[in-house]
């Protein structure tokens, strides 16, 4: 048997997490659920792809089942798609999208439609109940295949997440803020190799524009090499830079939500 891995935004404040996991288990006892995270922003399909897009390569092989369904009871479709890493079973909004494609593309999709597989209810509201976690949970224990749980679809017709690329010039290079995370800090979709272009590295000052107003923060490997202003820039845990204030909140800082423009320059002399 295999794990699942679920993410979703439905919080922890009513039962559906819990749901969720009793439907999964009801289905097969022994199968394990890894819970990496509930608390996506409502109905925020790119929040649930960036998310996945984080975790994904440090999930064991499995099942990695992602609901984050402002469409749920629509027209879209509920997929599976089967890759070199498992199965990412949820909506085709482009939530699994980035997260498919970090692990290699899929080998074939599915559309979940076969009535074998689902919950019978009498609304189409918890799809992620009745529709997503039965499907998951017979991939995960060997019960079903694929091709039990509906018609494969063209891989052309799934529907892309398009996520932004870095702006770089000879001078700067301009991103945006992607994530803000629990602390605080703002991860942007700027990398270190996007600032080295610049000629910039570790340890050295950069400009950071925001809006009209230019910070000039230091580019520091850990969180305590903060000097007195607090204000740094650090390579996150998925990689990227990100804005950070030890002790306090960069985004309150600096005015950050996600898509906020960020553009990174060597420092000017005037500066």
């Amino acid at each position: 048997m295999r794990p699942i891995s679920f993410l979703s935004d439905f919080g922890l404040a009513d039962e559906f997490v819990g749901v969720v996991h009793g439907v999964i288990a009801r289905i097969e006892p022994e199968l394990r659920v890894i819970d990496v995270t509930h608390q996506i922003p409502r109905g925020d399909v790119r929040a649930g792809a960036l998310a996945l897009l984080r975790a994904v390569q440090y999930l064991p092989d499995g099942v990695v089942l992602a609901v984050v369904d402002p469409g749920v009871g629509t027209g879209r479709r509920a997929i599976a798609a089967e890759t070199g890493r498992g199965y990412f079973v949820g909506p085709d909004n482009g939530l699994l999208a980035p997260a498919v494609a970090m692990v290699g593309g899929a080998h074939r999709i599915v559309s979940l439609e076969d009535e074998r597989f689902r919950l019978p209810s009498d609304g189409a509201t918890f799809e992620g109940r009745d529709v997503f976690a039965p499907a998951a949970a017979v991939l995960a224990s060997g019960e079903a295949s694929p091709d039990d749980l509906g018609p494969e679809v063209d891989p052309e017709s799934i529907t892309p997440l398009l996520l932004p690329l870095v702006g770089r010039r000879d001078d700067s290079a301009e991103g945006e803020v992607w994530w803000i995370d629990v602390y605080g800090n703002a991860q942007t979709n700027v990398s270190p190799a996007d600032l080295a272009a610049l000629g910039l590295r570790e340890g050295d000052e950069v400009d950071v524009r925001i809006g009209p107003d230019i910070h000039r923060l230091r580019w520091q490997r850990t969180f305590g090499a903060a000097d007195e202003a607090g204000g740094m820039l650090v390579v996150d845990g998925s990689g990227l830079i990100a804005l950070s204030v030890p002790g306090e909140r960069a985004d309150r800082r600096y005015r950050l939500a996600s898509g906020t423009s960020v553009v990174f320059t060597p420092p000017t002399a005037a500066g």
